[in-house]
């Protein structure tokens, strides 16, 4: 199916759209650099996530999707400007793949122009309609999408809505193709429709455009006005998919996870296309999410991949990238074998030639001396012997003589130089260049070592079950903290010293979490989030070792549930015993502890008069929820979260039943760095992240195959 939306489909989607006005701008994000997601919200209507895939497509879905935990420059910039901004108007511009969202809040009116044609753009206007930030800067024949410039919109192509008969006949008699073609391009409705619209006049497609007849022309325009009146009033839409079985997948699970085998997305009917392939959609979004929505929702996890390639941590990629290097190598050595032959070749001709050189320059240098080498220059233009002269370098291109005594071989010659001079500076330029073909051989036989020697390590590596370590410039959000997964997949976060629990309690923390703390000082302040945390990778993103779980971050978990209080008793006895776990509790000697939850407005800076807290304490007041004798105990599961291999912490229930390869850790006398150290090795992991993860004391390890085998 092709990706790039049609005319007929961006007016839907405007239509479709049309019915978020007044919903408000909550969240802006960029998962990729090709797409831009606003995150909107209408009064007494779940949220909905705008997508706008750069140059193809234009849709609302309710879909998880991870989003990137620092935001780009450009999202940074729509958050600015758009964030709590009331959508007020959506419209198409003419029948273009073009689309202008205008929004209103306290500062004025801002546009967001949404370009669908060639490469696409996304572009950010005041309300004066200067640009304030395209997506990419771009420059045209006949405008420029950069920062402070007033925005110019693309020339607007023919609108088939305000078309007449007379301008339809104009399109037609001015036309030298067949009567599809000439529709499809020049009346500005694409092939399919195109097409529809011929069979819906009952006319030939291939027939000569100028042949119709006043009546033909006629059934034209009726049939092309009859479509044009279903896409405005319409409502439904309609898909064609491959074969039967991708029929029968529609609707269900998996063919709402991503078909392959879409053909042909119409807002209008297609009689002249097989209908028992069809299937029909309540929305063009509902359609476009249903093919496209598993790739885009991935995007931010393609994003990260990407920079792994780009970085060449990843061990097929440095395979990769030595493969390449290798590849040019051999290149370079063959064009330096070439080289040197030619400049062989070419010194054996001067010398060959040696009385037809001499001549040359010989005449040439005497024209130099009884005059310049200007004037010199514009006669030898004159001079068929002759193909250029460059006065700064002091030589001419000549010409030997081919068999026939023609012009022939072009040749460099210095004029301060003699005939034998000249040719042994080619001579000298071959020699060069296979000194540089040895170097290179040299530099080829260390690139091919290094891939073998990369090859044997990847082998050894997977056959151990190890993954490779990244190197990160950033890290997730979560990482910062103390942090583990529950049952559900759902994130608990603690502060790793006074500024961390600050932080945790602050930018954490939401009305909809839970805050949980372990009965003693200094332990660290827990939140129990709501919808972030990991989930089963839903998309294939290469192999990992037996054992190993592929995880993605998620924004959008306990759907239907509004508050983490409804969570189960197990999830929040889950909480309890981490928290406790990373308390003083696992050095202190004992089994078990006790922890309690309470919820987020319990919890304050506030302290009574004459009070004061220090850094990384707060106040909780009201009704706490106990958990009494938690154990001391957690475990460890060797995973691999949105490409980034990572230990992955929670109860022992949990990971085991999610990881084939994980660790039960308690309370015990072996130093923390020793069992990181034999993980790290183990596993792969890096061994700072194998270290942060553990409780703050000794430590005995139970291994379910995260070390051995």
């Amino acid at each position: 199916m092709r990706e790039q939306s049609s005319s007929f489909e961006v007016a839907r989607v405007v239509r479709e759209l049309s019915e978020m006005i007044g919903a408000r701008v909550r969240k802006a994000y960029q998962p990729h650099y090709e797409q831009v997601v606003l995150r909107l919200n209408k009064k007494g209507d779940s949220n909905k996530d705008l997508v706008v895939v750069r140059g193809k497509r234009v849709y609302t879905s309710m879909r998880d999707r991870p989003m990137p935990p620092n935001p780009s420059q450009f999202a940074m910039i729509l958050r600015k400007h758009l964030g709590n901004a009331r959508l007020v108007g959506v419209e198409q511009h003419g029948f273009d793949r073009v689309m202008n969202l205008d929004f209103e809040h306290g500062g004025g009116s801002v546009r967001l122009v949404i370009e669908l044609f060639r490469e696409g753009n996304i572009v950010l206007l005041d309300g004066g309609g200067v640009i304030i930030q395209p997506l990419t800067h771009a420059k045209y024949a006949s405008r420029s999408l950069k920062k402070g410039v007033e925005y110019v919109p693309p020339p607007e192509a023919v609108d088939p809505r305000k078309m007449e008969i007379s301008d339809l006949s104009k399109i037609l008699d001015d036309s030298d193709s067949d009567l599809i073609r000439t529709i499809a391009s020049r009346a500005n409705l694409g092939r399919v429709f195109g097409s529809a619209a011929c069979s819906l006049a009952e006319l030939q497609g291939d027939a000569p455009a100028s042949s119709l007849d006043d009546d033909q022309r006629e059934s034209l325009m009726r049939a092309i006005a009859s479509m044009l009146s279903e896409l405005e009033t319409g409502s439904s839409s309609t898909l064609w998919l491959t074969d039967d079985e991708a029929v029968s997948k529609w609707g269900t699970e998996s063919g709402l996870d991503g078909i392959s085998s879409a053909e042909i997305l119409s807002p209008i009917s297609l009689s002249h296309l097989d209908n028992s392939l069809s299937v029909q959609v309540d929305s063009i979004s509902t359609a476009l999410d249903g093919v496209f929505g598993t790739h885009d929702a991935a995007a931010f996890i393609r994003r990260e991949e990407e920079r792994l390639v780009e970085s060449g941590s990843d061990e097929k990629q440095v395979i990769g990238k030595l493969e390449r290097r290798a590849e040019q190598q051999r290149q370079a050595i063959e064009k330096f074998h070439q080289k040197a032959a030619v400049s062989q070749e070419l010194g054996k001709a001067i010398q060959d030639s040696w009385e037809h050189v001499n001549s040359i320059l010989e005449q040439f240098n005497s024209a130099i001396e009884s005059s310049n080498w200007q004037s010199v220059a514009e006669i030898s233009l004159g001079i068929p012997w002759i193909g250029g002269v460059d006065p700064r370098k002091r030589t001419i291109v000549a010409y030997l003589p081919d068999e026939d005594g023609e012009p022939g071989t072009s040749i460099t010659l210095e004029v301060d130089k003699t005939v034998h001079q000249n040719a042994q500076r080619y001579f000298e330029n071959g020699r060069s260049q296979k000194e540089k073909a040895k170097g290179a051989r040299l530099a080829l036989d260390k690139t091919e070592a290094s891939k073998e020697r990369e090859g044997r390590k990847a082998a050894k590596e997977a056959s151990a079950g190890r993954l490779r370590a990244v190197r990160r410039s950033r890290r997730f959000w979560f990482e910062k903290h103390r942090w583990a997964i529950l049952s559900g997949g759902h994130f608990l976060v603690g502060g790793r010293d006074a500024k961390g629990n600050d932080s945790v309690v602050k930018k954490h923390l939401s009305a909809k979490d839970l805050y949980f703390h372990a009965d003693l000082h200094g332990a660290p302040s827990c939140s129990l989030k709501l919808k972030d945390g990991l989930m089963k990778n839903q998309i294939e993103t290469g192999s990992v070792p037996e054992g190993v779980a592929s995880l993605q971050i998620s924004q959008g978990l306990a759907e239907g549930i509004d508050d983490a209080r409804e969570l189960s008793a197990k999830v929040h006895e889950e909480a309890a015993q981490i928290s406790v776990c990373w308390s003083r509790a696992w050095g202190s000697g004992g089994a078990a502890a006790t922890a309690f939850h309470v919820r987020p407005s319990q919890v304050s800076k506030t302290t009574e008069s004459g009070e004061s807290l220090g850094r990384g304490s707060f106040v909780v007041r009201g009704q706490r929820n106990w958990h009494r004798d938690v154990n001391l105990e957690i475990a460890i599961g060797m995973g691999v979260v949105n490409g980034i291999p990572l230990p992955v912490v929670g109860t022992t229930e949990t990971i085991s039943s999610m990881f084939g390869r994980w660790a039960r850790i308690t309370p015990g006398r072996q130093k923390k760095e020793s069992v990181a150290n034999s993980i790290s090795k183990a596993t792969g992991l890096a061994q700072e992240d194998v270290l942060s993860c553990l409780p703050p004391g000794g430590c005995s390890i139970d291994d379910h195959g995260l070390i051995g085998s």
